[in-house]
């Protein structure tokens, strides 16, 4: 039997759920059916809404698309407005204040305490400059991730931009496509470093070379069934295929089809392709693809450019595990990449960075897949002043590696499925150890990642330090606590953490990070690196060298963040909450 999800969406779905969401916001909160708002709620989230935690009812958190990260001039400036005058709710989070604007793993942008009355506003202001929260979230095509400096890169293979750009605009409210079993995450890079993240994705593209009629051509080849959700990540396979640029968009619409008529709707845990792929086999899933989807002869793999792929390795090899810091683009001018600890940046800042951007670079800015943002095309005579700017003083282009690396999930803040509080707690970990923890000699890049729950939003299975959102039992109290992996990571040859700890008490987890750098010096062979060093030590060693300690560091919300309508809040009762609130933020009387 299909599942609900299924149903409803069989009921309404895509493009028409806009003016069914126009409508309730005309007529307001209440107008939404108390025993129809699971079924709305499903429904909005394929334009971009995601309704908020228990206790926070008629606020939504807003995900807008920005396809492989590009955000043009003008458009960040209007975010940084939107954020202002719609994302401010009824409390303030006492690290980041009221008002700002999260950058995502995807490469996108979320906002939180949208009111649905706000919508139509809002859409009109989005779009007035190109932007859309249109199938950000939902089972449909999600935005489109690749390296974000695409087309700028000196080093790049092959310009992914104008391909990421015709699947965005071939893909992005294409009925045939609107409606598929589950989300459908899709990468393409053409850079050395592997920017794209294609591992951990539904479909990605990545940079291969091969002889076609006796020419060397550039294009891609295709890996399917990549990611991280769950307890059961996988690492996208190869099915032999190569496409040209021209092929790309053609392929990719075959493909999403193939998962569309074939993906599981009976079973939303077994929806994504990667266990399409489980039980099909790569071969199987190519002949198909060939006989039923594709009526060209699609081209066996080329020869993969993957054998410098360095993004979110532990070691630069050459080329960046990252973008932040200052870079030579291919037109000689340069990319800043700022540092943005756990992806938040206030609306003041968010406004700065359009400002910087348009005064010392083309206006642009780029979001990374760890979560930070890149100011393109500033001239060399020109950084020494962007420098200069307060800005880059709090969004360091080179940051404490502690800093560089930390990487959050939005937390039990906003989200129904976290565990744990999250973004608060990162920067509280990231400045503890910046101040208490010296990184081996040659450590430079050194990521932790911090995810609320088993959903992987913070991609903690390819971390150095992979903290995972658990409950446990502290001096007889219940208190929040982490599941501790290591030695994950991506580059040429990919691996997912070894969750070797569970439980760990979180104001214990800076000391288990001290004790672990502190054995890994001890216990380290030359100069190798962290990922290497856990890759030849035993499981069981690795257990016993994480050590979880307290220390001098001090966590302010140990116990259960859920227990309350908002984790800062000063009454610890979800019956504090002033929610459901009308559309100018006054509470709405309750029928009792």
């Amino acid at each position: 039997m299909p599942t609900d999800v299924e149903r409803w969406k069989s009921e309404v779905y895509g493009n028409e759920i806009r003016e069914h969401l126009f409508r309730f916001a005309e007529e307001g909160w209440d107008a939404i059916p108390e025993d129809e708002r699971d079924a709305w709620f499903e429904r909005f989230k394929w334009w971009g809404l995601y309704h908020q935690r228990n206790g926070q009812e008629s606020y939504f958190m807003m995900r807008i698309g920005t396809p492989n990260g590009v955000l043009t001039p003008g458009q960040t400036e209007v975010v940084a407005e939107v954020a202002d005058e719609y994302a401010r709710g009824p409390a303030e989070n006492p690290i980041f204040g009221n008002g700002y604007v999260d950058w995502t793993t995807r490469q996108s942008i979320q906002l939180h305490w949208i009111k649905l009355e706000d919508i139509p506003e809002l859409f009109d202001k989005l779009e007035s400059v190109g932007l859309s929260t249109q199938q950000a979230c939902g089972d449909s095509w999600r935005n489109i991730v690749g390296c974000p400096v695409a087309g700028k890169d000196k080093h790049e293979h092959v310009d992914a931009l104008p391909v990421a750009m015709e699947l965005n605009e071939t893909f992005k409210g294409n009925d045939d496509h609107s409606n598929l079993p589950r989300k459908w995450k899709v990468s393409i890079t053409g850079c050395r470093e592997g920017c794209g993240q294609g591992d951990i994705n539904d479909l990605a593209l990545e940079p291969a070379t091969k002889e076609i009629d006796g020419e060397e051509t550039k294009g891609f080849n295709i890996r399917i069934g990549g990611g991280l959700s769950r307890n059961e990540p996988r690492l996208a396979r190869d099915i032999d295929v190569f496409v040209t640029p021209e092929q790309a968009a053609e392929v990719s619409g075959a493909i999403s089809a193939l998962f569309r008529d074939n993906g599981d709707r009976e079973n939303r845990y077994n929806a994504r392709i990667k266990f399409l792929m489980d039980e099909w086999g790569a071969e199987k899933f190519r002949n198909v693809l060939q006989e039923e989807y594709v009526d060209f002869e699609l081209e066996t793999a080329g020869e993969d450019l993957r054998s410098e792929y360095s993004y979110n390795s532990g070691y630069a090899n050459g080329g960046h595990a990252d973008h932040v810091g200052i870079h030579e683009q291919a037109d000689g001018n340069y990319y800043v990449g700022l540092n943005v600890l756990v992806g938040r940046m206030g609306v003041d800042e968010t406004k700065e960075l359009a400002r910087v951007a348009d005064e010392y670079g083309s206006g642009e800015v780029r979001v990374t897949q760890r979560q930070n943002v890149i100011i393109t095309d500033v001239p060399e005579e020109k950084l020494d002043a962007l420098q200069e700017e307060d800005l880059l003083e709090h969004y360091s282009p080179d940051p404490h590696p502690f800093m560089r690396g930390s990487i959050a999930c939005t937390g039990t803040e906003f989200c129904s499925l976290s565990i744990v509080e999250t973004k608060n707690r990162q920067v509280r970990y990231a400045r503890w150890l910046k101040e208490n923890v010296e990184l081996p000699e040659g450590v430079e890049d050194f990521h932790i990642h911090l995810s609320g729950c088993t959903a992987s939003c913070a991609q903690p299975q390819i971390a150095d330090v992979s903290l995972r959102g658990m409950k446990t039992r502290k001096n007889g109290d219940p208190v929040e606590a982490l599941d501790i992996g290591l030695g994950g990571g991506l580059g040429e040859n990919p691996n997912f953490a070894e969750w070797v700890t569970q439980r760990v008490p979180v104001d214990e987890v800076p000391g288990a990070i001290k004790n672990l750098l502190a054995n890994f010096e001890e216990r380290r062979e030359g100069d190798e690196t962290f990922r290497e060093f856990v890759a030849r030590t035993d499981e069981e060693d690795l257990a016993e060298l994480v050590e979880p300690e307290e220390t001098s560091y001090e966590d302010p919300m140990m116990h259960n963040t859920k227990r309350t309508w908002y984790p800062y809040a000063e009454d610890d009762s979800l019956d504090a909450s002033p929610a459901p609130t009308a559309g100018d933020g006054t509470p709405i009387a309750s029928d009792d």
